[in-house]
């Protein structure tokens, strides 16, 4: 039997943010809450927003980088010297604020490091009371079980029942604030999402959820924006992967590239599944309209210049995927979807 979880709490709507100093009153017990923001909101004056008290930690995240291992094991350090027991962590960003919370919620109740959690089901005890606060949507990270990053060797989530947020706000005010560049590739990620769950051997809760989020994206992106459907979207994704079986192939691809160019993932993904026609020649041309629409066109010949030993890592790490790959093709997956394959895809990225 497969017991599957979402996110226990949410709130929703303009102003919902207000809802946040309530919901930490009851965890604070004279304790530290972390509030770790994005570092776009510098200066802006979000902190006013929000329910910072005297004795908390805020900490802005650089976002100009995927998130690797080695800052999630010196935020969490960082955090352990000043606060022994904190009360609770705000992820408020977009995915890679998001996942970063996530991970150091779990590193503060479980030792080792960030690597020695990436995969399934292998974080022990809970994280400390962990908020999410999207302030851009379409990763579903708000809603997902899973918190992704690159190591050394791999780039791969905690995923885990553990890992899922406590609680989410979901308020659109903050949308408003996204340049339409990000906005675009953060959405894609959302629709490509959507796309592989479909595709993939899933359960049919998962599968509704993503036609639904499906549905509205195409809503967004062929029609117009509207940012209350587009949070709806990507909460409704997240909570897809959140129920879902596996994946299939474009983010696999795509983590190689995140890997060993350090490509941001909405651009990754973007470039992933432009490569792969062989497997989805209807959902492409799709695609490639809503690029159109919106006058983004995707580098080329990105992986021209690699080395040999830079594509054998690629196709390394794409590979480690092995749950959503077996989810694609099935138990024989590794005699279909061959390291020389995978080669062959990312050479024409």
């Amino acid at each position: 039997m497969k017991n599957y979880k979402n996110v226990p709490f949410y709130a929703f709507g303009e102003g919902s943010i207000d809802g946040l100093k309530e919901i930490l009153e009851s965890k604070r017990n004279g304790s530290s809450v972390i509030f770790m923001i994005d570092d776009f909101f510098i200066d802006k004056g979000v902190e006013k927003k929000l329910p910072i008290e005297k004795k908390d930690i805020v900490i802005f995240i650089s976002t100009k980088t995927e998130p690797h291992s080695e800052y999630i094991d010196e935020l969490a350090a960082e955090i352990k010297t000043q606060c022994s027991s904190p009360a609770a962590i705000i992820g408020m960003g977009g995915g890679t604020v998001m996942d970063i919370a996530k991970c150091v919620s779990i590193l503060l109740t479980n030792p080792g490091k960030a690597e020695d959690y990436q995969g399934w089901d292998l974080i022990k005890k809970p994280g400390i009371f962990k908020v999410g606060v999207p302030t851009i949507s379409g990763t579903g990270a708000e809603s997902s079980r899973t918190g992704i990053f690159t190591s050394p060797k791999v780039k791969l989530g905690m995923n885990s029942d553990y890992s899922m947020f406590d609680q989410i706000i979901l308020d659109p005010q903050f949308l408003k604030t996204v340049p339409t560049d990000k906005f675009i590739f953060t959405a894609m990620d959302c629709y490509l999402h959507d796309i592989e769950l479909l595709r993939g051997d899933n359960n049919k809760i998962t599968k509704s959820l993503a036609e639904e989020s499906l549905k509205i994206m195409r809503e967004i992106l062929l029609n117009g924006m509207d940012y209350e459907k587009l949070m709806i979207a990507s909460y409704l994704g997240g909570c897809a992967m959140a129920t879902a079986d596996g994946g299939h192939i474009c983010h696999p691809v795509s983590y190689g590239l995140s890997l060993v160019l350090g490509t941001r993932h909405g651009l990754s993904v973007c470039l992933s599944f432009s490569s792969l026609a062989d497997y989805y020649p209807e959902e492409i041309k799709e695609f490639n309209k809503i690029l159109e629409k919106f006058k983004v066109k995707l580098p080329k010949n990105v992986t021209k210049g690699v080395t040999e030993e830079q594509l054998e890592r690629m196709a390394e790490a794409v590979l480690k995927n092995e749950k959503p790959l077996r989810n694609a093709f099935g138990d024989n997956w590794q005699k279909i979807f061959t390291k020389e394959k995978v080669k062959e895809i990312l050479r024409k990225i």
